[in-house]
């Protein structure tokens, strides 16, 4: 019986670390300036301690990585990157509709949404 074929990774469905890089700086764009965001001090201090530019790499290699891509991640993990800064379930969502948004800029499919979503909320 010949083996079923195997389904594209995220990261292919996604069109590759161009496709995501877009994704991403979009997003990094929003949440920098996001004043539901930066009305948390320590958020804001993080937000503006590092260039940005910088920031999108890192959030690109990631996405790349824990979508299946060839990127391996170098930053410092979720946890340890944003556990002083106190985030409430309020910023949490403030977060998650900026994501929305440059998702849906960029017209990313919904089951492709769904699945990048799960691996946001997983770290």
């Amino acid at each position: 019986m010949p083996a079923e074929p195997q389904k594209p990774s995220l990261y292919e469905r996604l069109g590759g670390i161009y496709s995501i890089s877009c994704v991403v700086d979009d997003l990094i764009d929003r949440v920098m300036t996001d004043a539901r965001l930066n009305a948390n001090p320590a958020v804001n201090e993080a937000h503006h301690k590092v260039p940005p530019p910088g920031f999108k790499y890192l959030v690109t290699e990631m996405v790349g990585w824990a979508s299946g891509g060839p990127q391996k991640y170098t930053g410092r993990s979720m946890r340890e990157s944003h556990e002083q800064m106190n985030i409430t379930p309020k910023e949490w969502d403030a977060f998650m509709d900026d994501f929305q948004q440059s998702l849906d800029k960029f017209n990313v499919p919904a089951a492709e949404q769904a699945e990048l979503k799960a691996i946001v909320q997983s770290t």
